[in-house]
């Protein structure tokens, strides 16, 4: 049994070192780095509950500050002795939620609307690609920062106001494939079969424009993280006592200079995560755009 095995070892070897080439073909290495990150983060989003070493809120003044590798608080302190590594995960899950969201959120109207307009054309269609400029022309942020004051901040608020954050271009890619997909003999002959406009749209239509769909959503998500730090940063985002990524940059500021591993740990998770997520999206734009290959 020993002999037969150190006989099969160097196929072994061979089976897995082939088997690392392809994967590495597949996925470059700033890719393989994003997509690692990316999961890492779900991950830590998914089960920020059994990962949280401390309650957000626990209080510890003897240990106000403290720096990183403190026994106990890995990522220090903050200014009321609370554990940065525990706001931090519990951080990532609200951001995630909220980014995800969002985009989903987004996606859906915006392709609803593109399919409308493509659908009914006419006044329609008018209708829609003049909402869609309005929207690309107003400065979102702005509009936002002038919602949540008047309104007032809350979880579901901020997914909804964010959700509406670049459905202009799901609007217009969804309407010219759409009106493109149209024009080719797949469609009219599901239509000449007795097909409903709805099953067009959705099993045939759909199915063939949802890569480059997907594509856009990889770049949204990073922007409605960013947006979502933004306004937390400026107060009008997530509200004490939750907490998020940019919530955290933004109490962390007050202690740039005495302790600075409040507002960089969070600082750190944002750049991170946007690079990989448009890592991501490019490697996606690549595998899944026929013209490309």
């Amino acid at each position: 049994m020993a002999l037969t095995d150190l006989a099969a070892a160097p196929e072994r070897a061979r089976r897995g070192a082939g088997l690392f080439r392809r994967v590495r073909r597949l996925l470059p290495g700033t890719v393989a780095f994003g997509v690692v990150w990316l999961a890492a983060m779900i991950v830590v989003a998914l089960f920020a509950d059994l990962l949280r070493p401390y309650a957000i809120t626990q209080m510890d003044l003897s240990y106000r500050l403290a720096p990183p590798l403190t026994p106990g608080h890995w990522l220090g302190t903050d200014e009321l002795g609370r554990d940065v590594l525990s706001r931090l995960i519990q951080s990532v899950r609200v951001s995630f939620v909220i980014a995800f969201g969002a985009t989903i959120l987004s996606a859906v109207f915006g392709t609803t609307l593109g399919f409308l307009a493509a659908r009914f054309r006419g006044v329609c269609e008018h209708v829609v690609v003049m909402l869609a400029d309005f929207q690309a022309a107003l400065p979102f942020l702005i509009m936002s920062l002038a919602v949540l004051a008047f309104f007032g901040s809350s979880m579901v608020l901020l997914v909804c106001l964010m959700g509406f954050y670049g459905w202009e271009r799901y609007a217009r890619i969804a309407r010219g494939l759409a009106i493109s997909a149209g024009a080719q003999g797949y469609a009219a002959a599901v239509v000449q079969l007795g097909g409903s406009p709805a099953r067009v749209y959705l099993r045939h239509i759909l199915p063939n424009v949802a890569s480059t769909l997907i594509v856009s959503m990889t770049l949204t998500f990073p922007e409605i993280i960013l947006m979502e730090s933004g306004l937390s940063f400026l107060g009008l985002g997530v509200q004490p006592p939750e907490t998020s990524l940019g919530n955290m940059v933004g109490f962390g500021r007050e202690y740039l200079t005495t302790a600075p591993w409040i507002m960089l740990a969070p600082a750190v998770v944002i750049s991170l995560t946007t690079l990989s997520i448009s890592l991501v999206g490019d490697w996606l734009r690549d595998r899944l755009d026929p013209t490309i290959r």
